[in-house]
C-alpha cells in the first residue's frame, strides 16, 4: 500500500530538534530473508487468534501483538510481568498506517511527525475512542506511537498490513533480548520468532508528550 505524504513541517512548525540516526547501507537492519506469502499467511493468522510475535527493532528484539487484541495484550503482559498501567508502544511502517489507533490530527502536527520519522522517537499523542486500557495505560488518553528507525520492523508492519504492539522482549527487570538465539531460548515457545539484526541502537527509544514536548523517557 501506498504511504499517505504530508508536506513536511517548517522548522519552527516541528516542536524540537531531533535526530533520524541514519545507518550506513551495508548495515542497515534487514529481516533475514523476504516472508513467504504463506509465512505471511500463517503469522498473520497467528495474531488473529491472539498470538505473540518477536522481531527485530532498533535496540532490541520486541514482543508484539495486534494493537487491539485484548487476549494477546494480557498474554503479553502476564509474560512479561509487566504492570498493567503502564501502557504500550505501538509502532507502523507510516503515519497512515497508526492513524486508525488515533484521534484526528491537525495537518501541521501530522506534517511536522512525518518530517521526523522515521527515526528512535516515539511521542504521546491523543488516543481513538474504545482502544483496551492495557494499550494506552491506565487513565490515559494518549496512545505512545512510532514509525521506527529500523527498516525490517517497518517492513514487518507493511507486509502484515497492521501497526504492532512493540516492547522489550524481557520480563520485568531482566535485560532485554538482542539476539534470535538468546529471544529463542527465553520466548519461543511463547511466541513466533521473525529473524533478523538488531539496530546498533543501545538504549530504548526517546518518549515524548507530543503536545507539551516533556521528555518521559
Amino acid at each position: 500500500p501506498s504511504e499517505t505524504r504530508f508536506q513536511t513541517a517548517s522548522p519552527s512548525q516541528t516542536p524540537y530538534k531531533t535526530e533520524k540516526h541514519p545507518l550506513p547501507a551495508n548495515k542497515a537492519p534487514t529481516m533475514k530473508r523476504t516472508l513467504s506469502a504463506a509465512e505471511k499467511g500463517r503469522l498473520k493468522t497467528h495474531l488473529r487468534r491472539g498470538g505473540l510475535i518477536a522481531y527485530p527493532t532498533e535496540s532490541c528484539y520486541g514482543l508484539g501483538c495486534l494493537p487491539r487484541h485484548a487476549k494477546a495484550l494480557r498474554t503479553l503482559v502476564r509474560l512479561k510481568r509487566r504492570p498493567q498501567h503502564k501502557g504500550m508502544i505501538v509502532i507502523g511502517d507510516s503515519l497512515a498506517r497508526l492513524r486508525p489507533l488515533l484521534r484526528p490530527l491537525p495537518e501541521s502536527d501530522a506534517a511536522a511527525l512525518h518530517d521526523i520519522w522515521p527515526a528512535r522517537e516515539t511521542f504521546l499523542l491523543p488516543a481513538a475512542p474504545g482502544l483496551p486500557p492495557l494499550l494506552r495505560g491506565k487513565g490515559r488518553g494518549k496512545l505512545a506511537v512510532r514509525v521506527p528507525a529500523h527498516a525490517a520492523a517497518r517492513d514487518l508492519c507493511r507486509l502484515l498490513g497492521t501497526p504492532l504492539v512493540s516492547t522489550s522482549c524481557n520480563r520485568a527487570g531482566k535485560r532485554p533480548c538482542r539476539s534470535e538465539r538468546e529471544t529463542r531460548r527465553q520466548f519461543g515457545r511463547s511466541a513466533r520468532i521473525v529473524g533478523g539484526r538488531c539496530g546498533q541502537s543501545k538504549t530504548p527509544s526517546r518518549i515524548t508528550d507530543w503536545a507539551t514536548g516533556k521528555r518521559l523517557r
